[in-house]
């Protein structure tokens, strides 16, 4: 059987269906399943068991001779949480548990981690960069990069591929409130307002709505996981962007296109909170993932936004 942590929520949800489209239902699929909105996105799904999170660990010790692989997107991903101590038991902690079963039992194991590792991006987004040599922003980042720099110092002999994920969009992501994808805001702002309002720059080196991130549709993580869960990749880190940096502008106005509607793009000031904590720019470095034989194209940011609103965001469908 496959587990696949974090299950109910935004990607997780949507690997559940990917892997049911692909004749895949052997699935043990964890999470917090009291969270009635996002459980939502496991309607229709097929799956063999349903363990609850704070279960799972010991679960999994005692069953880890029927698992042949191991999925593991769930984690705390809330940005502008600012308390390290639920990133160290959540993300990190969690994290841990589940690679040490994974690697006694010689299971292959995928992972989230995540492009909040690389900070302001004064290195660049190459993922061959070492975690020690990088200073992420806020605790999610911190929490991230040290599953990184743990899973690395390992040198794990079965499969272990950790997917430093840019800015991810698609559908099931109805739940997530503030951490959802600027195009469901944006959406959902055009259909009560009109308009869309973005954050403005606080830098002199970027226009209001010019800062630019690699946002990269949810249907390219499942080809991608997919795809590396199908080869023998070099274990390591590997980008998980379209390699492509779009700007919040280009991203408002084709989600305007997509509704019909003519830009009514505003702005207003970054939080406090979040404000120097922000990533003005993100590009992923794709090569080694390339090199690694994924040939795959990924979609353009008008192709994904217009596959989205049109199929998933106007009708309220789950994928």
């Amino acid at each position: 059987m496959i587990v696949i942590t974090g299950a109910a929520g935004f990607i997780g949800s949507c690997m559940v269906s990917f892997l049911n489209r692909k004749g895949v239902e052997d699935l043990i699929i964890v999470d917090d399943f009291e969270f009635g909105l996002k459980t939502k996105n496991l309607d229709k799904k097929r799956f063999f068991k349903a363990i609850n999170r704070n279960n799972f660990i010991r679960w999994f010790e005692k069953n880890a001779n029927k698992i042949r692989q191991v999925i593991h997107l769930g984690a705390r991903t809330d940005t502008t949480c600012f308390d390290p101590a639920i990133f160290e038991l959540l993300n990190y902690q969690y994290s841990i548990k589940i690679a040490e079963i994974c690697q006694t039992n010689q299971i292959p194991l995928y992972y989230a981690s995540s492009a909040a590792t690389y900070g302001d991006g004064t290195l660049g987004y190459d993922d061959r960069l070492h975690p020690d040599q990088l200073s992420p922003l806020n605790p999610y980042g911190i929490s991230k990069n040290n599953v990184d720099l743990w899973m690395v110092s390992q040198g794990f002999k079965s499969a272990c591929i950790g997917f430093k994920f840019y800015n991810v969009y698609g559908p099931n992501e109805y739940h997530k409130g503030r951490m959802a994808s600027v195009i469901f805001h944006t959406h959902n702002q055009i259909q009560v307002t009109g308009q869309m309002t973005l954050f403005r720059s606080h830098r002199p080196d970027f226009k209001d709505g010019e800062q630019k991130r690699d946002f990269i549709y949810v249907k390219d993580i499942l080809k991608v996981i997919w795809y590396c869960m199908g080869h023998d990749l070099e274990n390591g880190l590997y980008n998980l962007g379209t390699g492509k940096a779009r700007s919040f502008n280009d991203l408002a106005r084709n989600t305007f296109t997509a509704n019909h509607s003519e830009p009514n793009i505003h702005y207003q000031d970054t939080p406090l909170d979040i404000r120097n904590r922000y990533q003005y720019f993100t590009q992923a470095d794709m090569s080694k993932l390339i090199d690694a034989g994924y040939t795959t194209p990924f979609y353009s940011l008008e192709d994904g936004i217009k596959d989205y609103v049109t199929n998933y965001l106007i009708p309220q469908k789950y994928y």
